[in-house]
């Protein structure tokens, strides 16, 4: 493996040079920045990531039902395990959605899952990510740049070959393809994620598109081609947030989306990855829920935990939060992507006043968690192997049957003093292996 450690100059000027790179609007401009990469491996083993494996397709089995459920029939709310006002209260919650039957049923068909293992051994679910989830080609193509700049490091290591990702996603899309050719939908050049959506394009097969190369006739999507053809599309891998998608049903001025496709999707003519909608089963409030869904809808224990978690939304738990305010990470449900993330003991006494006058006034925004010592991965800095705070993005995909990936991204903050590590946010990340045997 020091040959691999030796390399590391090497991958990361090769990541530069293909362009692997994330986008971020700071102050209305867009910078692109490198995601630096770490050799050192996050290691699961076989045992530890089969566990996983069983927590990771129950819970998204669970969070699939409920969306089915919330669109369709809301036996959930009818019998009291979800408060109606919590659900129809979220901004995920789209009524434009309701009583659609996506194709094959399937709302949530890639799902990132965001977990951090605590110090003892214990993972915890941190987040669920069912709406546009990124992240997947970093580790997919740090895997081929490693494994050719060190080779006998992956001939003596037992490690799950990650490079069926691409498969994997085809036959997900292929699943709920209703007629057509399969394209990646993306808003262009300067979407933070750009780099991901040409990559899995091409590792798919599939054609890279912009709303200017689709058109809708009859309620049928199709696709203009260089020459001018037509060509039917049967699936639509969006990576459009909701909003932006249809401007005769959302957002009227977007014009990164395709007039009519909602109109499409609602006849059942195309298969949307993923369901629009599906905001409201990544709600941050929502996922206090997620385990009386798998106990509603499958009729089963949990198998991954959530981190301890309380809805200021109730009385009980509102009142518990103000009383333990300062050992508590405190998360406005609207954010994402690390913001909205404030750690009780951080604030000053005039931050901490204003906090909690929020709470008081909008019990529903805000959720509140236990600090989690998660776990410190070592990484190579300059000085040597430091450790700093790292997850790990699990991504399960959801076909004919739930399937997990045996990889996944781990991100781990820079920044000795942070617990965040989301990109956005100045991480970095590493290859994660899974071992075989």
């Amino acid at each position: 493996m020091d040959d691999l450690f030796k390399q590391t100059e090497t991958v990361n000027g090769l990541l530069a040079r293909y362009g692997v790179k994330f986008g971020i609007y700071k102050d209305g401009v867009f910078k692109e920045q490198l995601f630096p990469f770490d050799p050192i491996p996050r290691v699961i083993t076989k045992k530890e990531f089969e566990y996983l494996e069983r927590g990771l397709a129950q819970r998204v089995d669970a969070l699939n039902h409920f969306l089915a459920d919330v669109y369709g029939e809301k036996r959930i709310i009818k019998d009291g395990v979800i408060p109606e006002e919590f659900v129809f209260s979220s901004s995920g919650y789209l009524r434009e959605c309701e009583g659609i039957v996506p194709p094959k049923g399937i709302h949530s068909h890639i799902s990132g899952i965001d977990l951090v293992q605590a110090k003892d051994g214990t993972w915890y679910v941190l987040e669920d990510n069912l709406r546009v989830p990124s992240g997947a080609s970093y580790p997919l193509i740090a895997r081929d740049l490693t494994r050719k700049s060190s080779p006998d490091t992956f001939r003596h290591n037992h490690v799950e070959d990650n490079r069926d990702y691409a498969d994997l996603l085809k036959q997900t899309m292929d699943n709920v393809n209703t007629g057509g050719i399969n394209v990646v939908l993306t808003p262009g050049r300067y979407n933070a994620a750009y780099f991901e959506h040409s990559y899995l394009a091409e590792k798919t097969g599939s054609v890279l598109v912009t709303g200017q190369n689709l058109t809708v006739e009859d309620n049928v999507v199709y696709y203009i081609d260089y020459k001018g053809n037509k060509l039917k599309v049967g699936v639509v891998y969006r990576r459009i947030s909701d909003e932006y998608m249809d401007p005769l049903e959302f957002v009227e001025e977007s014009l990164i989306g395709v007039p009519h496709i909602m109109a499409a999707y609602r006849a059942g003519n195309v298969a949307l990855i993923n369901a629009p909608g599906n905001g409201i089963a990544d709600d941050k409030g929502i996922y206090y829920f997620v385990p009386k869904m798998i106990r509603y809808y499958l009729n089963e224990e949990p198998i991954l935990n959530n981190a301890p978690t309380y809805l200021p939304f109730y009385e009980e738990d509102r009142k518990f939060v103000l009383e333990n305010f300062d050992r508590l990470v405190i998360k406005d449900v609207a954010e994402a992507g690390g913001y909205g993330v404030v750690f009780g003991s951080k604030l000053s006494p005039e931050q901490k006043g204003s906090l909690i006058e929020l709470i008081k006034n909008e019990p529903r925004r805000f959720i509140a968690q236990e600090v989690i010592d998660f776990k410190d991965l070592d990484i190579l800095e300059k000085e040597g192997r430091v450790f700093r705070k790292a997850d790990l993005r699990a991504f399960v995909l959801t076909g004919s049957k739930t399937m997990v990936w045996k990889s996944g991204l781990t991100r781990f903050s820079r920044n000795p003093d942070s617990f965040i590590v989301n990109s956005s946010q100045g991480g970095g990340f590493k290859d994660t292996w899974v071992l075989s045997r």
